[in-house]
């Protein structure tokens, strides 16, 4: 429970249990024989539509994979050509919303806190920030890690524009939801990019 979103203990419960279970499912499909192309067409899609929704002098907040996560290299790499800026987060200690620091392709990346990695740049301030997820829904509910991390970063950034990606087996008919959950306003998986209708609490 945090201060940014205190919840019931019913909710609580129903979020790790569906954890649980879509942790065991991405897992499974780790090892399945359509995961390379699942995840060739999510990063093709990605780069399409953050091409678009993106300008000149533009910073997009990505993720370095952990182990089970899309690669996005190859949306980093193909958003950097394009001249854009690339920011990837530091984990901080709990409690603490994510630091963003300046990537290129050829800069050293420093191991983190959860097994993560992130450049030794410069802090930056995202335009786009790009959200890793476990699970979600049509409404833009996303379901994270459990660290808090992104809903007090988030917070913290009221005009950033977000976009939640993952694959399409990890949609869900309807995520637990606290009082303070927000609605991510698109998602983006291999299959489709989602305009979400959300439930009155949209970004």
């Amino acid at each position: 429970m945090t201060s940014l979103d205190p919840e019931s203990w019913p909710t609580m419960r129903a979020k790790q249990a569906l954890r649980h279970q879509m942790a065991r499912h991405r897992q499974a499909f780790a090892t399945s024989p359509a995961r390379a192309g699942a995840d060739e067409a999510l990063c093709h899609r990605m780069v399409r539509g953050l091409r678009g929704l993106t300008g000149a002098g533009d910073c997009i907040a990505l993720v370095w994979p952990l182990p089970g996560e899309s690669d996005l290299r190859p949306v980093m790499q193909a958003l950097h050509a394009d001249g854009l800026c690339i920011a990837l987060p530091e984990t901080p200690p709990r409690g603490h919303p994510l630091v963003f620091r300046r990537w290129r392709p050829d800069c050293p990346m420093q191991p983190g806190r959860h097994g993560t990695f992130h450049p030794d740049g410069t802090p930056m301030q995202p335009d786009v920030v790009c959200v890793p997820l476990l699970a979600f829904d049509r409404r833009g509910m996303r379901l994270g890690y459990g660290g808090g991390y992104y809903d007090r970063t988030l917070a913290r950034l009221p005009r950033a524009r977000t976009v939640g990606f993952g694959l399409s087996f990890q949609e869900v008919t309807c995520i637990p939801t606290g009082l303070y959950d927000v609605a991510l306003p698109a998602i983006v998986t291999e299959r489709e990019w989602i305009r979400c209708r959300g439930d009155g609490r949209t970004r």
